[in-house]
């Protein structure tokens, strides 16, 4: 069992207040995946690079050193700024040749995520302490998703928490399992070259949704093929740079429930996590139909 949340601002007015209409959303889900949390934040959109996060589990690595490493080797001039235990830099590479250089030389470093308007922070624990570690409550931005988990298939580690990011400003979480995530992962990677960082099967989800989008297909297009090429159960939000979408299985023994108002567009496990969000009593609210995609602005 895990919590998912997912909050897309239609009302630009609105973008201000993002971290504080999220943090209670994820804060509610706690109970439901006590072992680590994790989010995924849309701003700050830059044109000509790329946003790159990073996230070591070493407490002494030396960021320092890692930039002047990345500047020696790819004669680049970047500047890593630390966000706690995350760091985050801009680079004009391509995304596909930044995975490949970090995965080559850096074995105690993770990329959490790769945009131009993306931004993904996890860590272990619960949702609350990692919203205060991020100080999520003053972000501003368009759209957020989020995750609590309660590990079931692979360790409890801030690698293995969600969300996910595969492709260039798309990121995954999911709530449930998938019983061919192992062969699938295997055959990603030798027929697609797409490198996972953890054994977790959601990050599987996620590749296989971006192998589909980098074919020419849409995200709607990409999770309706889900719908046949992934078993188990599952219920995903997914993230683009302009929205975000939901998918239930075609079993939807996993819940979701939407909530939606002319200025906002809220998703949940539960209900109690949209019932603060702004104008909730007049929100048209409903749960997600088993095999059928929603989206906004993606």
């Amino acid at each position: 069992m895990c919590g998912i949340v997912g909050i897309f601002l239609k009302n630009k007015e609105l973008h201000s207040q993002l971290g504080s209409l999220f943090s209670p959303m994820l804060t509610e889900m706690g109970d439901r995946g006590p072992d680590s949390s994790g989010f995924a934040i849309y701003r700050d959109k830059i044109e000509d690079e790329f946003k790159v996060t990073l996230h070591s589990p070493s407490k002494n690595l030396n960021w320092n050193e890692v930039e002047k490493l990345i500047n020696s080797k790819l004669n680049l001039s970047i500047k890593i700024s630390k966000i706690s235990s995350h760091a985050i830099f801009k680079t004009k590479l391509e995304p596909e040749e930044i995975r490949k250089f970090i995965n080559s030389n850096f074995k105690d470093i993770n990329i959490t995520s790769i945009g131009k308007r993306l931004e993904i922070y996890k860590e272990v624990g619960m949702p609350l302490d990692v919203l205060e570690q991020f100080n999520v409550i003053n972000m501003i931005g368009s759209h957020m998703i989020g995750h609590t988990r309660m590990a079931t298939e692979s360790a409890v580690t801030t690698e293995g928490a969600h969300p996910f990011n595969t492709g260039s400003d798309l990121c995954l979480v999911h709530n449930g399992s998938l019983s061919n995530h192992n062969d699938l992962r295997k055959w990603l990677f030798k027929e697609k070259g797409i490198v996972f960082q953890t054994e977790n099967d959601s990050e599987v989800a996620a590749g296989y949704i971006s192998y589909k989008m980098e074919e020419g297909l849409s995200l709607k297009g990409a999770l309706e093929n889900a719908l046949d090429d992934l078993d188990g159960f599952y219920t995903f939000a997914v993230g683009t740079k302009n929205g975000f979408a939901i998918l239930r299985d075609r079993i939807a023994c996993k819940p979701a429930v939407i909530a939606e108002t002319d200025d906002w567009v809220g998703m949940a496990s539960e209900f109690r996590a949209l019932s603060r969000l702004p104008n909730i009593s007049n929100a048209n609210v409903w749960e997600p139909s088993p095999g059928k995609v929603y989206s906004w602005g993606a």
